[in-house]
């Protein structure tokens, strides 16, 4: 593939848009980048607060830490952060700087001033809408379908910024083409990349992601499910690799204050399709330049599942993210295109039932089983066993099987994650 193919500029482009850091869970750091920008709209501490959200974005933030807030949780908590320490210019990173008197007065603020959350169906899954009042003036935010657009900034009436969005649920996201994702030109692409017009997306995501994971082990952080895996299961490099994994997602769902670098909006995707690989690469002696070509096919991977399935769902992320990992490892292994599709198949067959109820302790543990079916879709192919068509939601070809898994994750579980919201939220008795 020449650089000045369409693809490749396109492929590198979407590395670039994807890759980009994160200080905390992403749903709830958007939350907070929607009240700080509501904040400098109204241009004063406001006295009362009403936040709108999707049904999605309830279970995203519901139960995950927020970093830099002495360890608070939920809605209200991500709101008061941005209001009180958020500096909109930094997007997902719009907390990530907070001093300990800022601190206090997160805490002193949801105390003191009043903060509704309501929730909404708007057309829209990933949708905030955020309103702060000061007396008799008012500062209104909407982000939607992705953590940083947003499509609304109005002040007393007056529309201050507007873009506009279909009615409909289909996301439409005005970035990179994702429509010329494919697994057949991912290879190729991964194959002919000058690494070095990826190298700086890349080693970013090494850096941050293998840092925040040396924490995870390090430190007590939610359920310790990197811990635990490596005192309790043999130490080799599938367990290593699953352990670090989790131990970086578990770091991050419990209030550890350092970024990492996201994939598809998601930090735990992002750990997901990186973490792994440079364990392995690690264990191999792999050259950077290997492991960077390992890390885009993973990541682009990951993408191209994703770009199916939409931003939130009640298909756990970290299953595509999985996938994408075991297509990773296979080529840090010497593996094939062959090899690669057959993985990414396997590894979707394994772990496709996997639900997404949230942000929160237990997606350290997903992530772990989801390295975990990636590594044996992997090893399958590699001792002559594979999942063919027929075999459940395994289609005739890679491309027919992930428009598939698409399809159930977006359409055919909307009614699953209305439940798991309602469940969550105590709307329906169990």
């Amino acid at each position: 593939m020449k650089k000045d193919d369409i693809r490749y500029r396109t492929y590198t482009e979407i590395l670039r848009e994807e890759l980009v850091p994160a200080f905390g869970c992403t749903e709830p750091i958007a939350l907070a980048y929607a009240a700080a920008k509501a904040r400098a709209a109204l241009g004063a501490l406001p006295d009362r607060v009403l936040l709108q959200v999707s049904g999605s974005i309830i279970k995203n933030v519901k139960s995950v830490i927020v970093p830099n807030t002495g360890r608070l949780k939920g809605m209200p908590a991500a709101a008061a952060a941005g209001i009180i320490a958020g500096d909109p210019e930094k997007e997902l990173e719009v907390i990530s700087q907070v001093s300990d008197q800022k601190i206090a007065e997160i805490s002193a603020f949801l105390k003191s001033v009043r903060i509704d959350v309501e929730h909404i169906d708007c057309g829209h899954v990933f949708d905030i809408v955020i309103t702060e009042y000061k007396e008799d003036s008012y500062a209104k935010v909407r982000i939607a379908d992705y953590h940083t657009n947003i499509v609304l900034v109005e002040k007393d009436g007056r529309t201050l910024f507007q873009k506009e969005l279909s009615g409909d649920t289909a996301e439409k996201v005005p970035r990179t083409d994702r429509s010329l994702l494919n697994m057949e030109d991912i290879w190729e692409f991964i194959c002919s990349v000058d690494t070095q017009d990826i190298a700086d997306i890349l080693d970013r995501q090494i850096e941050y992601n293998s840092a925040i994971a040396d924490e995870g082990l390090r430190g007590d952080y939610g359920a310790n499910i990197g811990t635990v895996l490596l005192s309790s299961c043999e130490n080799n490099i599938a367990v290593r690799a699953k352990a670090k994994a989790a131990a970086d997602s578990d770091a991050r769902m419990n209030g550890c204050e350092l970024p990492v670098i996201i994939n598809s909006g998601s930090g735990n995707q992002g750990i997901t399709c990186s973490v792994p690989l440079i364990e392995y690469a690690r264990e191999l002696h792999t050259d950077k330049d290997t492991l960077y070509r390992a890390l885009a096919l993973s990541n682009l991977v990951a993408i191209h599942e994703k770009t199916g399935l939409g931003t939130l769902s009640a298909y756990c992320g970290a299953v595509s993210a999985g996938a994408g990992a075991g297509a990773g490892i296979a080529y840090l292994c010497g593996g094939d295109y062959q090899d690669v599709i057959h993985t990414v198949v396997n590894a979707l067959a394994i772990t496709s039932g996997i639900v997404c109820d949230g942000a929160k302790a237990s997606c350290a543990a997903k992530i772990a089983f989801s390295v975990e079916a990636g590594i044996l879709g992997c090893n399958m192919y590699k001792n002559g066993q594979e999942f063919k068509s027929g075999d459940g939601i395994v289609m005739k070809d890679i491309e027919s099987t992930i428009r598939g898994i698409g399809q159930l994750g977006k359409d055919g579980m909307k009614e699953t994650n209305d439940k798991i919201i309602r469940l969550m939220v105590g709307e329906d008795s169990v």
